[in-house]
């Protein structure tokens, strides 16, 4: 492979990582058009690294091509917001279950820290959520089923589709911590049964708050 190819797919995964960091944060919203110039002069690299990440994030369904618009970031049904979460409760109830039986005192330990610093943040939107997001797949990699993670990774992809956390209400962060402490309780007690429960209750909440956050958006 030439240095310019090789340069070119650094720069593909660079603007790959830049665009679904955009739609994760709400800058890049459900409908907003991805075209190619306008992107490659904001992220000033050519247009071919900015077209191969487009193609990327389309194959994992962030992105469609919209008739007489082009590229564009992809709206999500209601049907299929909720089949996501239905997913959600599936493979993170799951992976707690699995958790409860395979993850070690450290790693219990450690979700504890970032639930207990995650309590601490609640004010602050954005590290609440880094917070929230890293207890997650904390959580997941504990599990330790590969298979699950990646089904996990997928999941989280799409979901970003949805934009900016509910962990930006205070109210609702503080919630997180309740649930995400209610699950640690079960994985210290070695509840499999009760680590999934806590579990799907959590991302069911969560389910509810994005429904209400939809509802008030539209």
């Amino acid at each position: 492979m030439s240095g310019a190819a090789k340069g070119d797919g650094r720069q593909g995964q660079s603007a790959y990582a830049s665009l679904l960091a955009e739609i994760g944060r709400g800058d890049l919203r459900p409908g907003d058009r991805l075209t190619e110039t306008d992107i490659a002069a904001r992220l000033g690299i050519s247009r071919t690294p900015v077209r191969e990440a487009i193609r990327q994030l389309e194959t994992e369904g962030l992105v469609a091509h919209v008739p007489r618009v082009g590229a564009a970031v992809r709206s999500l049904d209601y049907a299929e917001v909720m089949e996501l979460y239905e997913m959600r409760v599936v493979l993170e109830g799951t992976a707690a279950r699995l958790a409860a039986r395979a993850a070690s005192d450290i790693e219990i330990a450690e979700l504890s820290v970032i639930n207990a610093e995650m309590g601490a943040q609640v004010e602050d939107a954005a590290r609440a959520y880094a917070l929230n997001r890293q207890f997650h797949v904390t959580l997941t990699q504990a599990a330790k089923n590969r298979f699950l993670a990646r089904s996990m990774e997928g999941l989280e992809r799409t979901l970003m589709i949805l934009g900016p956390s509910t962990l930006r209400r205070e109210a609702r962060a503080r919630e997180a911590v309740a649930e995400h402490e209610a699950v640690l309780i079960a994985l210290r007690a070695r509840d499999q049964d009760g680590a999934e429960a806590a579990m799907r209750a959590h991302v069911e909440a969560a389910q509810r708050s994005r429904l209400r956050q939809l509802r008030a958006e539209s």
